[in-house]
């Protein structure tokens, strides 16, 4: 059901666009063709599917108008502010961007948690292939989500059992691609001014633009529209971006585990024992970590924003989620260029990229990438 263990897809055992119905309707509809996945021989049990379904469900009942709690004056004027700034980014989306224009992100829920869903990433112990899931909905993908955090780790316990490597980390927003009217999160308000308007232009880009089964695609997208989005926000509002820094140590750590995760696949593709696939492991590992420490102290002045990640134990399945977001943006960069920054231009050129199957769609963005 979720990207980023995420967002409920559009298409599976042939379902077609939906007439509008009320989000109960819509709901049950959807819980009915999950279980009906189940009986055709779907890949998890009837408990999970259920969890996804009374997730949903609660998250719906807890969306309050932002326009009430605006005009209320009994709303904390901190969260006053954070609604405004985001109503505002809103309006931007969908008059300036061309996102969708609906009521998304117009209402607000407080979910009283720091993230709305968990995502579980698996892999066997010498492999980087993730543990696919698939979903009536969403088609295979690489997670699996779990609106309680319990939940979550007691699935990925079963896994390490069978000896696979696990990683579970929060998420603080999902888009449905508009088969409901999402709302505004708590667990969104924890960001800054500028990430909350990004987060709400990277969520409505899913829903302008959606490809089953390409998670790189999709997020690459997303990602571009986001930073390209808040750009030009920032722009309308005479604002510097403010962790530019921040930003340039992101890309750095992310070009850091990539490169450790290259070494890795070309570790497990050796034919060597499996002990000797696990010692080459660990030291990978254990390399990893140097070169981060050097990355801290040689060009980040010994303040290290991943010093828990890199701490905490590592292994293959925790690497899956780098590089999902960052794969395609320079080709949707030059995408962009090309449509001379118009965004009508850009969607539709990516439309037809979407359209491609996938070995020609990922050419034809490797062609944009490597355009000078």
């Amino acid at each position: 059901m979720l990207r980023d263990c995420g967002r409920v897809y559009r298409r599976c055992i042939g379902w077609v666009s939906l007439p509008a119905m009320s989000p109960i309707s819509r709901l049950a509809r959807i819980t009915f063709s999950l279980l009906l996945a189940l009986l055709l021989g779907g890949c998890s049990t009837v408990n999970y599917y259920q969890q996804l379904a009374v997730g949903q469900y609660a998250l719906l009942q807890a969306r309050q108008p932002v326009s009430q709690l605006l005009a209320d004056p009994a709303t904390p004027a901190p969260l006053q502010q954070r609604l405004a700034l985001a109503q505002a980014a809103r309006t931007f989306a969908s008059a300036q961007l061309l996102l969708p224009d609906n009521l998304s992100y117009r209402s607000y829920a407080d979910i009283q948690r720091p993230y709305v869903v968990w995502n579980l990433f698996a892999t066997e112990e010498l492999s980087l292939a993730p543990r696919l899931s698939c979903f009536p909905i969403a088609g295979c993908v690489a997670y699996r989500g779990y609106y309680q955090e319990a939940d979550a780790q007691a699935a990925a316990a079963l896994l390490k059992q069978q000896g696979l490597d696990t990683y579970v980390a929060g998420v603080e927003a999902y888009s449905t691609l508009g088969w409901f009217d999402d709302p505004l999160l708590s667990s969104m308000l924890h960001w800054d001014d500028q990430r909350l308007a990004a987060l709400i232009f990277h969520e409505l880009a899913h829903q302008r633009l959606y490809v089953q089964d390409d998670t790189r695609f999709n997020e690459s997208f997303a990602s571009f529209v986001e930073q390209q989005g808040l750009r030009q926000w920032l722009a309308s509002r005479g604002e510097a971006e403010l962790d530019g820094l921040g930003r340039q140590q992101r890309e750095q750590f992310i070009a850091l585990v990539l490169a450790s995760r290259e070494r890795l696949a070309v570790l497990y593709a050796r034919d060597l024992p499996a002990a000797a696939l696990r010692t080459g492991k660990q030291a990978e590992f254990a390399r990893l970590r140097a070169d981060y420490q050097q990355l801290r102290e040689r060009q980040w002045a010994g303040r290290g924003r991943y010093d828990g990640w890199v701490n905490a134990p590592l292994n293959n399945a925790k690497l899956l989620p780098f590089g999902l977001y960052e794969q395609w943006l320079p080709a949707f960069s030059a995408l962009f260029k090309q449509c001379a920054d118009d965004w009508s231009c850009f969607y539709s050129r990516a439309e037809q990229l979407a359209a491609l199957p996938l070995a020609e769609r990922n050419a034809a963005l490797q062609a944009l990438q490597t355009q000078p």
